[in-house]
């Protein structure tokens, strides 16, 4: 069998077991702009919250606190999602 033959025949294996369960196809990417947006607003956000921890004091930690954690909620709840097809 040659090379293209036995790549052929892995396509084609792998093309059939990710119909069968389509978790193993991954995920499809992010845009780029996504992420740089993204990027940039969790950045201003951080300064905002580092602003607050000075300024407010123990209620700026709090809330700085409470905003990570939120936000890692959100993330592993994205992550962790069943994605529709």
């Amino acid at each position: 069998m040659t090379t293209n033959g036995k790549k052929r025949q892995f396509d084609e294996i792998v093309a059939g077991l990710v119909a069968d369960y389509p978790s193993l196809g991954g995920r499809p990417a992010r845009p780029r702009w996504v992420l740089i947006t993204a990027a940039v607003a969790g950045g201003f956000a951080w300064g905002l919250l580092s602003v607050a921890m000075v300024a407010w004091g123990a209620i700026g930690v709090a809330l700085t606190c409470v905003v990570v954690a939120a936000a890692a909620a959100a993330l592993a709840w994205d992550t962790h999602r069943p994605r529709r097809r």
